[in-house]
């Protein structure tokens, strides 16, 4: 167990901290795993929900959602196999940006990160602090799907790091990294990928087709294709276009989320952008109709 941790201020006015307002439960986890008596200094650890919900007090259920809600907005990844967390940003703010190679501290870095097992948390965290932390070099995971692009970050690091990505634009303008993210999504271990991978670009492209009236999505960030991600991998019905052709269709059927709906007088109608339908709480009230009776929704 480790003597202290670091648990910055900035969290709350953060990015990160922004978006978790009102969400009772992903703050009370977020705030957990910066100071877990079972965390390290990398912040890559065992964790189970099972020590979330016992040592904070909150039902396993509530535990569950607060990470699924961090895991979209990237402050951290899980891998459900292994049990393990990986708070993409924690080493930064407990170690420092980086480290000379003759300080003490990077032989604890090694050691921490060679008790790893062989995962995608693990390709993550060396592909993020190698050259910070003077890891070695590690072997490639075994197929080019499972290896991730880029790490994932907290949305809380308001100085961002400069690291060239390659980017390519689809007909609409939407700009889709090259190479999708890996996917550290609740419910993903860390073996052979053996699902569809998710088709970010046309996803977006229907969403434009079939709700024209929405915000257009001209920037498809870590934190949205995660969530889409997420989505995607959760039910074996949702892999093929065809659902999500539906689905979109299903929305635009909804006054309230395409702007049609009856507003207090000064009132902007609400419009679901595709980050917004994607989220998790906002993905299930849709499949369950809470949009869709005008009354209800309003």
């Amino acid at each position: 167990m480790r003597d202290y941790a670091k648990v910055s201020p900035q969290f709350w006015i953060g990015k990160t901290g922004k978006s978790l307002r009102g969400d009772s439960e992903a703050q009370l986890v977020a705030l957990y795993l910066m100071t877990s008596p079972h965390a390290n200094m990398i912040g890559v650890f065992h964790c189970p929900i099972l020590y979330i919900a016992h040592e904070t007090g909150m039902p396993f259920e509530g535990a569950s959602k607060g990470l699924q809600r961090l895991c979209e907005a990237g402050f951290c990844a899980y891998d459900e196999a292994s049990e393990t967390v990986w708070v993409c940003e924690m080493a930064r703010f407990q170690i420092g940006d980086k480290l000379k190679a003759t300080d003490n501290r990077v032989a604890g870095v090694r050691a921490e990160f060679d008790k790893l097992p062989q995962s995608l948390l693990r390709q993550g965290f060396h592909a993020r602090y190698q050259r910070a932390y003077h890891l070695a070099d590690e072997p490639e995971l075994d197929s080019p799907s499972e290896a991730p692009s880029k790490p994932l970050r907290s949305q809380e690091q308001e100085q961002e790091q400069e690291q060239e990505q390659e980017k390519e634009t689809t007909p609409n303008g939407v700009v889709v990294d090259s190479v999708p993210a890996a996917d550290f999504v609740l419910g993903e271990g860390g073996g052979k990928a053996t699902r569809p991978e998710c088709p970010h670009q046309e996803i977006i492209a229907l969403y434009h087709e079939l709700l024209p009236m929405c915000p257009s999505i001209r920037e498809w960030t870590p934190a949205r294709a995660q969530a889409l991600r997420a989505r995607w991998n959760e039910d074996p019905k949702r892999q093929n276009l065809d659902y999500w052709r539906t689905f979109f269709s299903y929305v635009s059927e909804s006054k309230f989320l395409t702007g049609r709906a009856r507003t207090a007088e000064g009132r902007k109608p609400f419009l679901a952008s595709l980050d917004w339908i994607v989220k998790s709480e906002n993905f299930t009230k849709i499949r369950e109709e809470r949009y869709h009776n005008e009354e209800a929704a309003a």
